[in-house]
């Protein structure tokens, strides 16, 4: 295949591990790498958990060193975005106007953060977290002190709302649902994490609609809809992200909630892929199409396209796994339960301890989560990957260990 070319459309975790399998498999071609952003490939938790609060260097959150690249013979384009894809004639289009040619591209463009449609969010200090940039810009603001507005109580602006407490400022966390986190965890474990931010001092508004936002030049206040004006020096707009799929939608490609997919991660197109939050790809696990937006998922879905492309791939079936990290709280959940699965709690949340299980119509394990129970994260996988049906009274029991319940259910 050493006269083959395989472009690689976003330099992020997917992209970046992508190429990293094309070498380990033994493919000899030629490999292009294309990213919008000047850095080398990073990972993006680090950029509202260690490195926004100064606990670890930009440099830790790359995914290889500095010397990887030229060293696989992996052409590595930063600053270089792809402003069009050619399917039919097998090539991209640069924005320096260069055109390469491609046998298989893979599209791992991964989402952009959404903004509101309301009035002021193109003051100055208004944000969003995305990228090393953003995450910057808003240590930028924290370092000028004053109080920050953060809107939304989803995963990243929970974990900004922390990281921005942490480091001691007056921190106000607007979310429209009634809860915190409601629509991924649900009303009892978002009432969790809205204790938490209470407790560590955050003013937490829930139910709360926002009207616009205010300010001469730069942003001076969130405005709500019952009219209370929260007074601030920066806001950081967490309302989620959507997948990227302009190159792919414009390409001719199926579109829907992410670029579409079989198990092997192949587009409609037989010589296009796709990978990490941009892919909307068939589980045969669920009997359906799943996006998941998460680190694990572009860990391990860029090296499974890239077997893929290389004709050599397996369904792609993992679990989803997420993490996230707010003050002492510690979280990881694995699977996929829908709103309507029951939710079983075993623990001591007051401790900031705790499981919390979720089961289907049918008796089964959705998903399974734990708060600081770190050594509990292997029977979790088990019970879940094995869609386990477990006695719920025994799942609440703290007595019951968690290992003897996968055995038993194995």
């Amino acid at each position: 295949m050493a006269d083959q070319t395989f472009v690689i459309v976003g330099a992020g975790m997917a992209g970046a591990k992508a190429a990293e399998t094309l070498r380990e498999e033994g493919f000899d071609g030629r490999v292009v790498l294309v990213g919008r952003e000047r850095e080398r490939p990073y990972e993006r938790p680090p950029l509202s958990k260690g490195y926004l609060l100064g606990q670890s260097p930009f440099d830790d959150a790359h995914v290889h060193d500095e010397g990887f690249y030229p060293e696989k013979e992996i052409e590595l384009l930063t600053g270089t975005a792809v402003t069009a894809l050619d399917l039919a004639g097998h090539s991209v289009t640069l924005d320096d106007d260069r055109t390469p040619t491609y046998d298989r591209l893979l599209i791992a463009t991964g989402a952009v953060p959404r903004r509101p449609a309301i009035e002021g969010t193109d003051l100055d200090g208004v944000l969003t977290l995305r990228t090393v940039a953003d995450s910057d810009a808003i240590g930028v603001a924290l370092e000028r002190g004053g109080p920050i507005a953060v809107i939304g109580a989803g995963w990243i602006g929970c974990e900004v709302a922390a990281a921005a407490r942490s480091r001691g400022a007056d921190v106000t966390l607007i979310e429209y649902a009634s809860q915190p986190l409601e629509g991924v965890l649900g009303t009892q474990l978002g009432g969790f994490f809205a204790g938490v931010h209470r407790q560590e001092g955050v003013e937490l508004l829930t139910g709360a609609r926002v009207e616009a936002l205010e300010g001469s030049g730069r942003v001076e206040a969130v405005r709500l809809a019952d009219g209370t004006r929260i007074a601030c020096e920066a806001v950081v707009i967490g309302i989620g992200v959507d997948p990227d799929t302009r190159l792919a939608d414009a390409a001719g490609l199926d579109v829907d909630r992410g670029v579409l997919a079989d198990e092997h991660l192949r587009t409609g197109d037989p010589d296009v892929f796709v990978a990490g939050d941009a892919a909307n790809a068939y589980r045969p696990r669920y009997g359906r199409r799943v996006r998941v937006e998460h680190w694990a998922n572009a860990l391990e879905q860029g090296p499974a396209a890239a077997r893929s492309m290389l004709g050599r791939g397996e369904p792609f079936d993992a679990l989803p796994y997420f993490f996230t990290d707010q003050y002492d709280v510690g979280i990881e959940y694995v699977g996929l339960h829908a709103p309507a699965d029951r939710l079983v709690l075993r623990g001591r949340p007051d401790e900031r301890r705790l499981h919390a299980f979720w089961l289907g119509d049918d008796g089964r394990l959705t998903a399974g989560m734990h708060v600081n129970e770190w050594d509990s994260i292997d029977a979790i996988k088990q019970l879940v990957g094995d869609a386990a049906v477990v006695d719920p009274e025994r799942l609440a029991d703290e007595a019951v260990p968690l290992a003897e319940l996968a055995v038993a259910a194995g």
